[in-house]
């Protein structure tokens, strides 16, 4: 009884929890309805529409002459909006348009894509990435003239969605220099250090979110178009830095070394004219740009014998001793405590002047001097390395500048031996730039400049910031002693170690350098080499220093490796330069230039032009902004023209900027050589001419 009494309560509870639900229903609705019904809207209005961001378009980077390092060229993704065109329209042109993307992309038939253009129109599906692929402008300007998509956007549907891809004309030339910024913002060199001017301003523009989760750009009145970033120019020659890579790679690959960098600098300025940095593949095959050698902490390590010319102006600083007295070298050992110097020469230098012991690079001379005069008050001593400027880094404009390392007297690691092996390079940890700057004050008379590898920051010919010359240090010795380094340097070329580099067209002066290598603490076989100095020694204009790591082989010395690659880039900058080399001038090639006034703006993209003319009041129109144009003035207009993009010919492409011309040209499939600067005036393949993919350009800048 009391079991059918519990199981009829419980039927009855259910039925008025159904009945309380019932209830609750139709307010729950008609709340959502009045109430919340704008909260609601509001929210799926947020949901499927959303202002995004639209990239700019980054900057360029030059070298110093105007020639292009890296820009970014535009590439596109195309969508279709199917259910905007109009029925007769739409039957008449389908069947052609299946038929030319299928040709076009290569990657499925006509009929399929007809089958999924049909079905996206049935579900009244707004937006259909028709391929994956991207194409360029070339291929984007031929598709405009296809069937349906002539209609344009608002007629035909289609949507050509634009992608920016960073481009280097010159490939991997200074790749490390020029840097890269990967999706992470995260980077190296030019483009991750000045990344906050070229990256620009993003725009902001309203997209619609459709079924599967893509987005689809709407046009908006509320839209704020991008601001492009500034441009970057260098202090980089194009041709310095080919020569420096070349003569580089070449050494490094018949030594079989590890990794080399190379820097040339200008000496009364401080201007990085090439950076050189090239490192084993880890497949082992060839070599390439991973890491900044020259700059960065890895390429921290102990100079060797080039650091002697510290030592030397210490000593002469101090009036410890002159150039011509003699010291003692016996048979190439010494004995500090109980650690043994040693020369390079077996059985010694014996007796030699101090000048003979710095051509020579005996390392017992110089530590035997140092400990001598400056072994009791080693503070002494190091106060000079604070003098010249190489304890602290330089504040160099990339990012990644490696640390000196000096030890401190007095500190734990500081021992006896200490000194005399600092003294030859040894127990301290330098970069190749900081070892330039200081070869660099010796050759301007003392003064010692900051080196610097940007020097302008701009957008057309507004000038965002600008880096010039800066002085580090006034005078890092007496004018006697700079004389006196000078002599010794050109002396080491002369008749000292690096002897085999001699010129009889000019003169270098310069330090070799080699030092053993520290490997799990001992010391190896393995040597790093060095050679720094500068040209021409009369008349200093180019400093440089070349380092390579671990060579293979017989007479592995900074005299055998690293001064032979010096001297292949001196030459061949000293044969370029005709300020340094007036009576083996070199022909130039000089275009006819037009005597007539033009517009200063002859050619370029149609949008781009449009807005300096509403700047100037004048009137201009272009039927496609994204055309590239031909601009005729008239009194008071000016009329854009649309170049001739027909696939089968050489298009014109005088007067456009080389970006412009580069972009349009490769998109051609042609291959492009250019010389000069500023706009194309001239090029080697007629306008109109019959298109031969991979054929070469010539383009003249003027």
């Amino acid at each position: 009884m009391n079991f059918k009494r519990s199981i009829l309560l419980r039927v009855r509870v259910v039925f008025i929890l159904i009945a309380l639900c019932s209830a609750a229903i139709p307010y729950k609705i008609t709340k959502l309805q009045m109430a919340d019904g704008d909260i609601w809207r509001e929210k799926a209005e947020t949901i499927n529409f959303q202002y995004r961001e639209v990239p700019a378009t980054r900057g360029n980077i030059y070298a110093a002459d105007g020639s292009l390092l890296a820009t970014s060229l535009p590439f596109y993704r195309v969508a279709l909006d199917p259910t905007i065109v109009k029925t007769d329209v739409y039957k008449s042109g389908v069947d052609s348009l299946a038929e030319l993307l299928s040709a076009y992309y290569k990657d499925k038939s006509a009929a399929a894509y007809k089958r999924m253009i049909n079905d996206a129109r049935l579900e009244n599906k707004r937006y259909l990435v028709l391929n994956r692929k991207q194409i360029g402008y070339q291929g984007m300007q031929e598709m405009s003239t296809w069937p349906i998509f002539r209609e344009g956007r608002l007629g035909g549907g289609v949507i050509f969605e634009k992608v920016e891809k960073r481009y280097r004309p010159f490939n991997s030339l200074a790749s490390r220099t020029v840097g890269f910024l990967n999706e992470d913002a995260y980077g190296a060199g030019i483009e991750y250090s000045f990344n906050e001017y070229l990256q620009g301003q993003d725009g902001k523009a309203l997209f619609q979110r459709l079924v599967g989760g893509t987005w689809k750009p709407v046009f908006d009145a509320e839209d704020v178009k991008p601001e492009n970033g500034y441009d970057v120019t260098t202090t980089l020659d194009v041709n310095i830095q080919d020569v420096a890579e070349t003569a580089l790679r070449r050494q490094l690959t018949d030594r079989d070394a590890e990794f080399g960098s190379v820097i040339v600098m200008e000496v009364k300025t401080g201007q990085i004219k090439a950076i050189a940095n090239l490192q084993r593949n880890t497949s082992g095959n060839g070599y390439g740009e991973n890491y900044n050698f020259a700059i960065g902490d890895q390429g921290n390590t102990e100079p060797g014998s080039t650091f002697k010319l510290l030592s030397m102006l210490a000593l002469l600083e101090e009036n410890k001793v002159t150039l011509e007295e003699t010291i003692e070298t016996g048979n190439g050992a010494h004995k500090f405590y109980n650690q043994v110097m040693r020369d390079a020469k077996n059985g010694g230098f014996g007796t030699l002047t101090i000048r003979e012991a710095f051509e020579k690079s005996s390392n017992v001379a110089i530590s035997k001097l140092v400990d001598e005069h400056f072994g009791s008050s080693p503070s002494k001593f190091m106060a000079y390395v604070d003098k010249v400027g190489l304890r602290e880094p330089f504040g160099f404009q990339l990012v990644g500048e490696g640390k000196p390392y000096f030890k401190k007297p007095g500190a734990k690691d500081w021992y006896g031996t200490t000194l005399p092996w600092i003294s030859i390079g040894y127990e301290v940890k330098l970069n190749p730039l900081h070892t330039l700057a200081l070869y660099n004050a010796v050759a301007n008379d003392g003064k010692m400049m900051k080196p610097y590898i940007v020097k302008s920051v701009s957008r057309g010919n507004i000038i965002k910031e600008e880096y010039g010359p800066e002085v580090v240090r006034k005078q890092i010795a007496s004018e006697k002693t700079i004389k006196n380094l000078q002599g010794l340097l050109e002396g080491v070329v002369a008749q000292g170690t690096a002897r085999n580099i001699a010129n009889a067209d000019y003169k270098i002066a310069g330090k070799t350098g080699t030092a053993q290598k520290l490997v799990n603490g001992k010391y190896t076989k393995k040597y790093y080499t060095s050679f720094a100095g500068y040209f021409p020694a009369d008349n200093p204009k180019y400093s440089m220093v070349v380092v390579i790591d671990s060579p293979t082989g017989f007479a592995a010395y900074g005299g055998d490796v690293s001064a032979p690659v010096f001297k292949e880039i001196a030459d061949k900058i000293y044969s370029l330069d005709l300020e340094l080399n007036p009576d083996n001038q070199q022909e130039i090639f000089r275009a006819e230039t037009e005597i007539e006034h033009m517009p200063y703006v002859k050619a370029g993209k149609a949008e781009e032009l449009q807005g300096i003319f509403r700047k100037l009041g004048l009137n201009a129109s272009a039927a496609n902004p994204e055309e590239w144009v031909k601009v005729v003035s008239h009194d008071a207009s000016v009329e854009m023209s649309v170049n001739d993009t027909d696939k089968a010919l050489v298009p014109d492409v005088s007067g456009l900027s080389l970006r412009d011309a580069l972009f349009i040209l490769e998109n051609k499939g042609l291959k492009v050589n250019y010389s000069g600067k500023g706009r194309v005036k001239g090029q080697s393949i007629a306008p109109g001419a019959k298109l031969t993919p991979n054929a070469t350009i010539n383009l003249v800048l003027g």
